[in-house]
């Protein structure tokens, strides 16, 4: 007598296979962003997870969506480990918990969106094309600044070496996001149909308007290029604040400023010197005279801490040989510049020997660095380059946007090269020249399209020099920043649930 089948068994252990199944995935999806660079996968492996919102009911969906995240947070942001026990010397629990911590809560969003994109499509092929990219840049754009943001690796960033990124000027990393999102739906509903060929050929609409796209010069040219030099110091992060390493840090910067050539402007990377200004007041001061001396102007990382206060801030300083201007970094990161924690846990770090202290957040609108009476500066510290929108206060007016950034937290991983990926997005998007300092590498100087022009090597000191061209104009991103793509999805999501009306019989 043949043993009854336990489907239910069966059942139960297929879900498993497809959960494990969407980790693999996630963690390849990994493989589309920089270094490893297969963008042009992209699109096919967000086709599965379209097909399962599609095929799958809502909470099955956010399962998978979610098991999709961890492998894909997993192996793009395995860093923070690094950053935080390697080189923040935290207890290699913390260091687990923080970094899980975020991956869960990231992998959330994936999971939303998929219960969503199911609920929403309920199994409607014609309605997913346009749906699931809403649904999805929606919630890219959430956790870009819900409990303080984490926009990294968004979908877009990984097209900036394809056509797609023609529209990036237009509507920002999400708008490329939309497109590459719009081409696997697409893909989607032609295959189900059986149409092998036109799905291919439709997939690529987005591709091909965006090759066009690229043609347009969004902004002009405005005087003449600045000769421009970034110092790359090459410290270790490890022997950084070492009293040892202290006086050599001071004159490997202080040599490399006076073999600069004169009439130049140079970039020193975020807290190039460790120490704060109140305590390097004459080393600034024979900057400062450098700068007049040789008619240079030079911007350095530092920690920003003024005779009368207290505050602690994490800023750039600009030098012209006559005054001092500062720009403070204005979005802090989490567990690295600032603490959100109570009182007591506080405590517990301070008794540990942890990291405690919070750096004071700069003013969300800044006056922005004069360069000289035809040219004003937009700064973005490290981390905040990833905010786009945070940085559109500064456009039309500012002709160079400024990166100065320390990489080195990171060590030998992918997040240097993640990094330098976002900060080309915010040169497109702009459509402005970026000069990139990094303590570590890398460093570089990023084209208005996007483009690397000149970049260093990691872990060594480098001195790169390249002429900036100032540009003026305004990209349709610069005047609406994400309100269009915004909008469109929230209409898309709005008509799509209208009833549709009955014919009178």
């Amino acid at each position: 007598m043949l043993e009854k089948i336990n489907f239910t068994q069966y059942k139960s252990n297929f879900s498993y296979f497809v959960f494990f199944s969407f980790f693999l995935l996630g963690m390849a999806f990994t493989l589309v962003f920089s270094p490893s660079n297969l963008y042009y996968l992209a699109p096919f492996i967000m086709a599965p997870i379209f097909y399962c919102c599609l095929k799958m009911p809502p909470k099955l969906s956010a399962s998978y969506l979610f098991s999709f995240g961890l492998g894909h947070f997993l192996t793009g942001v395995y860093w923070i480990y690094i950053s935080v026990h390697s080189f923040g010397q935290a207890p290699i629990w913390i260091a687990i918990f923080l970094m899980l911590g975020l991956i869960i809560l990231m992998s959330s969003y994936f999971a939303l969106a998929g219960y969503l994109i199911s609920w929403w499509a309920n199994g409607r092929t014609i309605v997913l094309i346009f749906i699931g990219p809403s649904i999805w840049i929606l919630f890219e754009w959430l956790r870009g600044w819900m409990f303080t943001g984490f926009p990294w690796m968004s979908v877009g960033y990984s097209q900036i070496d394809t056509f797609l990124s023609g529209w990036g000027p237009l509507f920002g990393v999400l708008g490329v996001s939309w497109c590459v999102s719009i081409s696997a739906t697409i893909f989607i509903y032609f295959v189900l149909q059986k149409k092998y060929l036109l799905a291919l050929l439709l997939m690529s609409v987005p591709y091909v308007l965006g090759f066009g796209l690229n043609l347009i010069s969004w902004t002009n040219d405005s005087g003449q290029p600045i000769k421009t030099v970034i110092i790359q110091g090459g410290v270790p992060q490890n022997l950084k604040w070492t009293a040892e390493q202290f006086p050599k840090t001071l004159n490997l910067y202080h040599q490399a400023t006076k073999n600069s050539p004169k009439n130049s402007f140079i970039v020193w990377p975020e807290v190039a010197v460790p120490a704060t200004t109140r305590d390097i007041q004459v080393y600034l001061e024979s900057i400062q005279k450098e700068a007049q001396e040789s008619n240079k102007k030079i911007a350095l990382g530092v920690l920003e801490k003024n005779k009368d206060s207290d505050q602690l801030f994490n800023s750039m300083l600009f030098l012209d040989g006559k005054r001092e201007q500062y720009y403070r970094k204005r979005h802090l990161v989490p567990f690295g510049e600032y603490f959100p924690v109570p009182r007591f846990i506080r405590q517990w770090m301070r008794l540990q020997s942890l990291p405690n202290t919070d750096l004071s957040k700069g003013d969300q609108i800044q006056p922005l660095i004069e360069f000289n009476k035809d040219l004003l500066l937009a700064t973005a510290i490290c981390y905040e380059i990833a905010f786009g929108s945070e940085q559109l206060y500064a456009f039309p007016e500012a002709g160079i946007l400024i990166n100065v950034s320390n990489d080195a937290w990171f060590g030998n991983s992918i997040a240097p090269y993640q990094h330098l990926q976002v900060s080309r997005m915010r040169s497109l998007e702009v459509g402005r020249d970026m000069v990139r300092a990094t303590n570590n590498g890398i460093s570089a100087f990023i084209g208005p399209r996007g483009e690397v022009n000149q970049r260093s090597e990691q872990f060594v000191f480098a001195m790169l020099s390249a002429d900036i061209q100032p540009r003026l104009g305004s990209t349709p991103y610069v005047l609406f920043g994400n309100w269009p793509i915004l909008i469109l999805s929230s209409l898309i999501l709005i008509f799509s649930r209208i009833p549709k009306k009955k014919n009178p019989i």
